[in-house]
């Protein structure tokens, strides 16, 4: 298995898609950094040499895109600081519901985890 950014990427994956097992590498990402290279995208992971990995690993670094745990660390900084000023998508974090203006009198079963049933409640 390769290693990019800290991520063992699989060698039987097409190149585009192993990328995307970096954190903060989607497809279309991926996809441009493989023509950027002049890399084709048909290829393999296991089946290119160590200069073309090379060239992969020096590009995703000196990109400037953020990644991995510089990515994580930046989200998970971005929710608490809505968090700590109380605004209301603060406050939505910390009660576990739907940000985003979601209903939530029927839906929403994954941010607020299984249904509790209620005691004596009668139709």
């Amino acid at each position: 298995m390769a290693r990019i950014a800290g991520v063992n990427v699989p060698d039987k994956k097409r190149i585009p898609i192993a990328l995307t097992y970096i954190h903060g590498i989607g497809r279309t990402t991926a996809f441009g950094l493989c023509e950027k290279l002049g890399i084709d995208p048909q290829t393999r992971m296991g089946n290119i040499d160590e200069d073309t990995l090379n060239r992969l690993r020096t590009e995703i670094d000196s990109s400037g895109m953020l990644i991995e745990g510089d990515l994580r660390r930046e989200v998970s900084m971005n929710i608490k600081r809505l968090m700590d000023m109380k605004c209301y998508r603060g406050l939505r974090h910390r009660m576990g519901l739907p940000v985003r203006g979601q209903k939530t009198k029927t839906n929403a079963r994954t941010r607020k985890g299984p249904a509790k049933p209620i005691a004596g409640k009668k139709k």
